[in-house]
């Protein structure tokens, strides 16, 4: 079983799949549940300790806005602990808010490929032929793991 880290983070289809074809998704909704649930995080709905503004600190800069460095310092570890990636791209949807979620998600990506683990990069379906494909290629890949 391989641990499957998966961007867009919040992808439940994804998540989905990777669980199907016997693998372990690695995914932010998990990560934010387990801080939801901790009674020891005293901050709701921010659910931030002063160790995760720390480790932010690792992949992105003081200068770095601090969303960034916050989603990172849930996102990072996640990449880390990864052995192998599914990244969708072309997805305009998930570049909405501030702009440190643009900068996030693109981050993200940079730090995926240098990770040195099997990444499949695949452009978002818009239609039910290229869906249909696109769920046979993640299929293929889950398979090879």
């Amino acid at each position: 079983m391989a641990r499957v880290f998966i961007h867009p983070p919040n992808s439940l289809i994804l998540h989905d799949l990777v669980e199907r074809f016997g693998h372990e998704p690695l995914s932010l909704p998990k990560e934010i549940g387990k801080r939801v649930r901790d009674p020891e995080i005293d901050s709701p709905p921010m659910n931030v300790t002063p160790q995760d503004a720390k480790r932010g600190l690792k992949y992105a800069a003081v200068e770095v806005p601090s969303g960034v460095r916050g989603r990172m310092a849930l996102i990072g570890p996640l990449i880390e602990k990864a052995d192998a990636a599914i990244v969708v791209t072309g997805i305009e949807d998930i570049s909405f808010g501030c702009l440190g979620c643009d900068r996030t998600n693109e981050f993200v990506t940079y730090l995926v490929r240098r990770q040195g683990i099997p990444v499949l990069e695949l452009e978002y379906p818009r239609s039910e032929d290229e869906a249909k494909v696109f769920v046979r290629e993640i299929r293929d890949f889950l398979k090879s793991l």
